[in-house]
């Protein structure tokens, strides 16, 4: 849900809100609505209307929350990995540039891959290989790589799939979050909309008592 999308949704809730409850509480507008139909009763079922769809709302934007937040792990996550496999990547083309087979065994005979997946596949195979053979180890300190270096990259590699992993969940429950949102706020939308145009028509002489609705009437 965009920023934007949000605050719309805010002010259109709010102006449901105060029309409902005014509709109730203004003694003169209850009376003239119920001779239109809007009773007690079909205020009561706008009301329980209203009370879902805010609820179904509040849940939507706590999921989006979530999703925010677990988006910004995964990209710090991912950040850390870039720079920390980025460096050990240059640094080991350098130690081993007049060894072939080594580079191809590290993956480092060709461009690191841009999809997120064939990159990550790639930094995991440096790390695996380099982390089995304490010789590639030894090699590597040269450039003031060191075992903890390595270690503690290929455990980022973990802590970033996970992160990766929480992110999609809480995307799809945004997702369906969202979907259950705009359902029931169309329905809202509707009920509301029969509720306005009723209320012109039965209060359209009484220009203030359609302004306590959230009714603008143009001059």
């Amino acid at each position: 849900m965009s920023t934007r999308e949000r605050v719309t949704e805010m002010a259109t809730l709010e102006r449901y809100r105060v029309a409902l409850e005014n509709v109730e509480t203004q003694s003169e507008i209850a009376t003239i609505m119920a001779e239109f139909g809007y009773d007690a009763a079909l205020i009561e079922n706008g009301k329980q209307l209203f009370t879902k769809t805010r609820q179904v709302y509040d849940l939507n934007v706590k999921e989006d929350d979530e999703t925010s937040q677990a988006y910004s792990n995964f990209m710090s996550k991912r950040n850390l990995l870039e720079d920390a496999y980025s460096l050990h990547r240059k640094k080991a083309k350098v130690i081993f540039r007049k060894d072939l087979e080594i580079l191809k065994r590290l993956a480092l005979d060709g461009t690191i891959p841009r999809a997120y997946v064939s990159w990550l596949e790639t930094a995991k195979k440096f790390y695996t290989e380099v982390l089995a053979d304490t010789e590639l180890q030894t090699k590597l300190s040269r450039l003031k790589i060191t075992t903890e270096d390595l270690n503690a990259a290929n455990t980022l590699i973990s802590e970033l799939e996970t992160a990766r992993a929480e992110y999609m969940k809480e995307k799809g429950e945004s997702q369906d979050a969202t979907k259950q949102k705009d359902t029931i706020f169309a329905q809202l939308d509707d009920w509301m909309s029969e509720f306005y145009a009723v209320a012109r028509i039965a209060l359209e002489d009484n220009i203030q008592l359609l302004e306590a609705l959230g009714v603008i009437v143009r001059n």
